[in-house]
């Protein structure tokens, strides 16, 4: 857990929630902040398994999993190649086209062009090619007087999306099974805060939608899933444009690394499937291993 990502304050929450959900269920449990020691760190403990509670950067994208893959310690969630695909949006997008799962139109920009005049026509969204929780995200809007003005520490070159309107849906799957639909209601944007902070945002359990959006919402997170070759538990983000029906519904991401903090939707999700967190704890060491 932790690490140097951007993300680090969440992962240390996930794992201190995992850690302690897995005492509770019976096991002995190391925490381990990863660092540039992190090698040396488990030969020393030289654990059975690894809970892999990293979130973005390194923990995410398929750099931990290769160095555990290279000591052989048994890991939790995807592998190397789904990881590092699921990170890099632009390319997780083209996944989603090869197998017919429907996108919004977005390029990979440099940030300096995105800061010197309108790349797309507004609204569109500003984010990171390869971060996640909302870290680095601008919505542009279509009374914009002008382009964003990003960051001095955003990435050379950035991903520019055309904005989809429409509420928030997300389905984790666990082993190839989808969990459920949850609905997630913010009164503003679902950026960072929204997502982690206590109140930040409401999570409607089963979401109450359409039965055709629901089941298109299952099929379509373990085909992501499948697409990408995730192995575990996986989360894929949507957005669904009710007036649109069935052709209002569009894949943003999906997430090899899904939180698990105390306001995390994966959690939720499970329990509502009858799946308590430490069962769901559980069944992430249990299924770990190499070569995923």
């Amino acid at each position: 857990m932790g690490g140097p990502s951007a993300e680090r304050e969440v992962s240390l929450s996930s794992g201190q929630a995992c850690a302690a959900a897995l005492r509770d269920q019976g096991y002995n449990v190391v925490e381990v902040d990863a660092g540039p020691d992190l090698v040396a760190v488990l030969h020393s403990i030289k654990p059975c398994a690894v809970l892999n509670c990293l979130h973005g950067r390194w923990g995410e994208d398929g750099c931990v999993q290769g160095l555990l893959e290279w000591i052989g310690v048994p890991y939790s969630h995807s592998g190397v190649l789904s990881s590092a695909l699921a990170m890099d949006k632009q390319r997780t997008k083209d996944v989603y086209r090869s197998v017919g799962l429907p996108v919004v139109d977005s390029l990979i920009v440099s940030a300096d062009a995105v800061r010197a005049a309108h790349v797309m026509t507004p609204p569109y969204v500003v984010k990171p090619n390869n971060e996640g929780s909302s870290v680095g995200v601008y919505l542009v809007h279509e009374a914009s007087n002008g382009p964003p003005q990003l960051a001095a520490d955003m990435p050379e070159f950035v991903m520019v999306e055309a904005f989809a309107a429409g509420r928030e849906l997300t389905t984790t799957v666990m082993g190839g099974r989808p969990l459920g639909v949850t609905d997630i209601l913010t009164d503003g944007w679902y950026d960072y805060d929204a997502k982690y902070k206590p109140g930040g945002s409401r999570h409607v359990i089963p979401a109450d939608v359409p039965t055709e959006i629901f089941d298109l919402c299952q099929d379509y997170a373990v085909r992501a899933h499948n697409a990408l070759g995730c192995k575990g538990v996986s989360r894929t983000d949507f957005r669904w444009d009710e007036g649109k029906g069935v052709a209002g519904l569009i894949l943003l991401e999906t997430n090899t690394q899904p939180g698990m903090t105390p306001t995390s939707l994966s959690p939720e999700q499970a329990i509502a499937a009858g799946i308590s967190f430490g069962e769901l704890c559980a069944w992430m060491v249990e299924d770990a291993s190499c070569h995923r």
